[in-house]
């Protein structure tokens, strides 16, 4: 699947085998078997090019890192004990990073105990390299001109919500 994710477009038996014989030695047949397998599991999708087909992921590398992890804890007996190893198993860069995820997911909690009125964070998706973004909402952006309580995703006049 890694080589599949790799191109993010569908490939055929040849190109995988050639990439993973840059590293070692594996036959024709062993990329054949292993991309029907995950065909028939229902991870790739394959269409028909002359003699032979194109594969190509159904879902994306994160969604399936994410089916995983909540195949994972829903079956455990205690799911929030769970959390807690998970969590404590976790480097600081994760941590910030589900941080980051909880924040686009439920949005900015209200209130000055959660980082509201004027504390308040907005995190947004920072399309070049998919890192995210922290702006104080509420304050001036010294650097774009942007004045307190505008949100410069809004366009002219609209409030973004």
């Amino acid at each position: 699947m890694t080589r599949v994710w790799k191109w993010n477009r569908p490939v055929t038996v040849r190109e995988v085998l050639e990439d993973l014989q840059q590293e070692r030695s594996i036959a024709y047949t062993t990329v054949m078997t292993v991309l029907d397998n995950l065909h028939q599991k229902g991870w790739v999708r394959r269409e028909a090019e002359g003699r032979a087909y194109r594969y190509e992921a159904v879902s994306t590398r994160a969604a399936y890192s994410a089916a995983l992890m909540n195949d994972a804890w829903s079956q455990s007996d205690n799911p929030a004990a769970a959390l807690v190893a998970f969590f404590g198993m976790m480097s600081e860069e994760q941590r910030r990073a589900l941080r980051d995820a909880v924040h686009i997911v439920q949005g900015p909690e209200e209130g000055p105990e959660h980082g509201g009125a004027g504390g308040e964070t907005r995190v947004t998706p920072d399309a070049a390299d998919e890192k995210r973004v922290e702006k104080p909402v509420g304050k001036p952006d010294e650097a774009s001109g942007e004045k307190p309580g505008e949100n410069p995703d809004s366009g002219p006049g609209g409030t973004g919500r």
